[in-house]
């Protein structure tokens, strides 16, 4: 068998890149189809870089919140990728009414496999601009909570406080309901269940329930922190206390602990009880009433 030099094996290599072949009346090579390729690569890899660098570096610079640098970043990296795509197409010749049949191909894809994803797509853009939702919120929807951490084309990602990241798709946030604890402002109203013995007075519980929060980290002064009376329970005395907090707006578990816990030591310094549900149990009398079935009964029953 002939063996192949260097210089053969080279004009092989560079006959096979350089065969033309025509798609819609333009010639193209497998070279300029690997070169066509890697600026599609290019294009979506510098949008990406960019998008970081305008929302991470430059935007901040200017005093905007987090999610409007985070939209208009995301804004950006579409038209880049966008024109980028447009002119790649056009400086490689082919004509972009040549693609009509693939369009409405792609359509009938669309509508039957793709249906899922277009959906997703569409209420990405629609999150981006009506923002019922935006990075840096604190939401809830179906039994996942956490704090929304990225908004990407066809799901958004939320982390929880347990430090699990959720992918959701973009169309729940549409079509379901979603309750978002931070649409507004971060400020929130925590409220917190309290129950005391009836031998308490409710006046002295609610001066030093006050009291212990005024040296509570988190709570807001105003607006004022409150204790309702709102029941005469089965064992207790109930209130509810409302606290509003912008620390703790994603973490509201942490600021309940640290009120239970300053509660208790001052409840105990204080004398206040706490009571636990009791329930009494009366025994009549009427054993000597009682009979035992006769063996034969229990034989016939």
């Amino acid at each position: 068998m002939e063996e192949i030099s260097d210089n053969e094996l080279f004009e092989l290599i560079v006959e096979i890149f350089t065969y033309p072949f025509h798609v819609g009346g333009k010639e193209f090579t497998p070279l300029s189809v690997i070169a066509i390729i890697l600026a599609f690569v290019l294009v979506f890899f510098l949008s990406s870089r960019l998008r970081k660098m305008l929302v991470n570096k430059i935007l901040p610079k200017y005093g905007l919140e987090e999610s409007v640098s985070y939209n208009i970043g995301t804004i950006f990296r579409y038209s880049f990728v966008s024109i980028g795509c447009i002119i790649i197409f056009q400086s490689s010749g082919i004509n972009l009414s040549s693609l009509s049949v693939l369009i409405g191909a792609l359509g009938v894809g669309i509508g039957f496999g793709l249906q899922t994803i277009a959906d997703n797509f569409i209420s990405g853009i629609i999150i981006l601009f009506e923002q019922p939702i935006k990075v840096g919120d604190m939401v809830e929807i179906g039994d996942t909570r956490g704090k929304v951490v990225e908004i990407n084309s066809r799901s958004s990602t939320i982390l929880t406080n347990d430090n699990i990241t959720v992918i959701v798709p973009n169309s729940q946030f549409i079509s379901n309901n979603v309750i978002n604890w931070s649409h507004n402002e971060k400020r929130v109203r925590i409220r917190i269940p309290i129950g005391v013995s009836y031998n308490e007075d409710p006046k002295k519980v609610r001066e030093v329930t006050l009291e212990v929060l005024n040296h509570i980290d988190g709570v807001m002064k105003s607006p004022a922190p409150d204790l309702m009376f709102v029941e005469w329970g089965d064992n207790s005395i109930n209130f509810t206390l409302n606290v509003w907090t912008v620390k703790y707006y994603s973490q509201p578990g942490h600021l309940k602990s640290s009120i239970y816990y300053a509660l208790f030591e001052r409840f105990k310094h204080e004398g206040i009880s706490i009571p636990f549900p009791q329930r009494d149990l009366n025994l009549g009398s009427g054993w000597e009433h009682f009979t035992m079935p006769k063996q034969n009964e229990i034989r016939e029953n």
